[in-house]
């Protein structure tokens, strides 16, 4: 799945899945070639548990990565779970993936990240050899702190009894690390202020330990107008971003040989773009997406009697969108059904909502789409939608099978309007009652046909890989007289999938 941010940057979405536990992601390409990634590690009031995700690092030229701190629900410090590491091991794979897929090493990677986060950045750079490390505001005794200030999330790490042993021990872990030298040439920036409730029992008793590094910078920010933990960070954010800009142009600030620019606007991309295919949120065929039963298609609802039901097979949960806009979401019973209803009554009119799955990996499955029409009052005569059988195996919601009048455009449940595919093998299907085949045609030009079934279902698949890019194809129906119904224009694109002669024709 891709959004497009306000400044033209597509953001991506993955998980990865390689390691013990599944580490979701997002991803933005570089500007204007840079050869640097940012790796961005979350606080414990990021929204959905990505750090600095709200626009403020749009101006950063690196490759950014956030990585997602939330494992089975709870938050990790991107440690462990009952003090299994493997969990550590399985976020340390997805940085060096996307570092490889990239072509870069080590010294070509900032760790970042605030509170928790600065936690994880100071962790995951020394112990794992990154050049750079901005630590805003961070926790050396991990332990103790999740024991009094969070204690879910101490149970989750530490084993439900949170035994004292074990807070010593996560406790210990990034002072000793510290203490080891470990990567004692790395560029690091730790920011805190006395004004920060948690600075002396967290930050400065542990100062003294950096004496040996090379390049070890203390940002002490003391202001009157500093009255909490999270405003030390809010107050230098200017100050912050200035510097990460210095450390992604490889203009570290330290005395010594300084590199400048480091950017190759023509660098293929090819393997950064196919790791982040291989690891996508979004499946392909292997995940059905769900199936609405009701409303039907195109139907009529009276405003404060919506409800939305059908099947979601292999999903642990749906989610519910309109416009871009989150709605709700509803559980998946074992059998695969699922219902749920808006909690108001909708507002008059055209009402187009999207529905996917979700698995218990964080997957994510196609949208299917539904339009229905929210009218006051109640609707008489409408018959409720039932599910038809799918061609790939599954069920799609579908409008009660009539004969179309005046030769009505077939319906195109797949794929559905404005979708961006990453299969390059595209598989349209629908229905056309009263027709005895469909015709598909792009740019005036035929591309083939299929038989309508008894039930009024139709599918076809082209049999060769779309081009990569956008496609209007126009869908119509041909009743047993040879008489052509009115389209169904279907654009759709195929994002980064083949770079092949596409339609024939072209």
């Amino acid at each position: 799945m891709s959004t497009a941010p306000a400044n033209g940057r597509q953001l991506l979405t993955g998980i990865e899945a390689s390691g013990a536990f599944p580490v979701p992601y997002r991803f933005t390409h570089a500007k204007g070639g840079n050869r640097h990634l940012v790796v961005v590690f979350a606080n414990f009031s990021a929204p959905q548990d990505y750090g600095w995700s709200n626009g403020v690092l749009d101006n950063v030229r690196a490759n950014i990565l956030w990585v997602r701190d939330r494992f089975d629900g709870m938050n990790s410090y991107y440690l462990c779970k009952e003090m299994d590491f493997s969990l550590e091991q399985s976020v340390a794979a997805l940085i060096f993936n996307v570092m490889t897929a990239l072509e870069l090493t080590p010294d070509d990677v900032t760790l970042w990240g605030g509170s928790k986060g600065g936690s994880a950045a100071l962790y995951f750079g020394l112990r794992y050899g990154f050049r750079n490390i901005v630590s805003i505001v961070p926790q050396f005794l991990v332990g103790s702190y999740v024991q009094r200030v969070h204690p879910k999330v101490a149970r989750f790490m530490l084993g439900e009894t949170v035994p004292e042993e074990n807070v010593r021990i996560v406790d210990a872990i990034l002072p000793d690390l510290v203490r080891s030298q470990v990567n004692r040439t790395a560029n690091i920036y730790l920011l805190s202020s006395p004004q920060d409730e948690q600075y002396t029992e967290q930050v400065e008793p542990f100062l003294d330990l950096f004496h040996g590094y090379d390049n070890f910078n203390f940002i002490y920010s003391e202001s009157p107008f500093i009255t909490d933990h999270t405003q030390v960070t809010r107050r230098n954010v200017p100050a912050l971003l200035g510097l990460l800009n210095l450390l992604v142009d490889g203009l570290p600030p330290r005395l010594g040989h300084v590199r400048n620019g480091y950017e190759e606007p023509d660098r293929d991309r090819t393997p950064i773009g196919s790791y982040l295919k291989a690891t996508a949120v979004v499946r392909g065929a292997e995940f059905p997406p769900p199936v609405v039963t009701e409303p039907a298609a195109r139907s009529e609802v009276a405003r404060s009697a919506v409800r939305f039901s059908g099947l979601a097979p292999g999903a642990v949960r749906v989610s519910i969108w309109e416009h871009g806009r989150y709605l709700g979401q509803a559980d998946v019973a074992p059998d695969g059904t699922w219902s749920w209803e808006l909690g108001r009554a909708w507002s008059k009119g055209q009402h187009p909502v999207k529905v996917y799955g979700i698995d218990r990996v964080g997957y994510q499955s196609q949208r299917t789409e539904v339009q229905f029409t929210a009218v006051d009052g109640p609707v008489h005569g409408a018959v409720p939608a039932g599910p038809a059988a799918h061609p790939m195996g599954g069920v799609l919601a579908m409008a009660p099978i009539t004969a179309p009048e005046g030769g009505g455009a077939p319906m195109v449940f797949a794929p559905m309007a404005h979708e961006q595919l990453m299969d390059a093998r595209v598989l349209f299907a629908g229905s056309a009652p009263g027709a005895v085949q469909v015709g598909f045609r792009e740019s005036g030009v035929l591309l083939g046909a299929a038989a309508v079934g008894p039930d009024g279902m139709w599918s076809w698949d082209s049999g060769w890989a779309w081009s990569t890019g956008t496609h209007v194809v126009d869908v119509f129906g041909v009743d047993a007289a040879g008489v052509e119904s009115s389209i169904s224009r279907i654009p759709f694109s195929t994002v980064g999938v083949s770079s092949g002669a596409g339609s024939p024709g072209y």
